[in-house]
C-alpha cells in the first residue's frame, strides 16, 4: 500500500494498485480521483473534520467507510462523477457518533476520535 502524504502532517491519503488491472485502467482510475480536489482537515481534542469539495455528486450517490482510523470514500456506480480516496488519521475513529452532511457540494465529515482503551493486565511476580 502507498502513502502519500497531504499538506496535513496527520492526514495521509491511501492510493492503491491492484496487480491485475491493465496500466490503461489504473491510470484512467488514478485520474479520476481526488488528487486534485480540494480537501481540508482540522481537529480539536474529541474530533477530526474532513471537507471535501465534491461537486455534482448527491448523498446517495456516495459511499463512506471507516475502518479503524481509516475513511475510505467513494463514488457508487452511475454517479455523475467518480471519486475514490482513503484517508489514514492519527487515532481510530468512533463510528457511532460520527457524523457526514452533504451540502452545497462539499462533504464535511465530523469524525469523532475514539477513547484509547488500555488492555494491560498486571502480571504477578513470583
Amino acid at each position: 500500500m502507498f502513502f502519500a502524504t497531504t499538506a496535513h502532517p496527520h492526514l495521509h491519503r491511501h492510493a492503491q494498485a491492484n496487480a491485475g488491472r491493465t496500466l490503461e485502467r489504473f491510470m484512467d482510475e488514478a485520474l479520476g480521483t481526488s488528487a486534485n480536489k480540494a480537501v481540508t482537515y482540522t481537529q480539536d481534542e474529541t474530533s477530526f473534520t474532513l471537507s471535501l469539495d465534491m461537486p455534482g455528486i448527491a448523498k446517495d450517490q456516495l459511499s463512506i467507510a471507516i475502518e479503524g482510523a481509516v475513511v475510505r470514500i467513494s463514488s457508487k456506480e452511475g454517479a455523475a462523477r467518480r471519486y475514490n480516496a482513503a484517508y489514514e488519521l492519527p487515532l481510530e475513529i468512533d463510528t457511532a457518533t460520527s457524523e457526514a452532511k452533504l451540502e452545497n457540494g462539499v462533504l464535511t465529515l465530523k469524525l469523532i476520535k475514539k477513547v484509547p482503551v488500555s488492555n494491560a493486565a498486571e502480571l504477578t511476580i513470583q
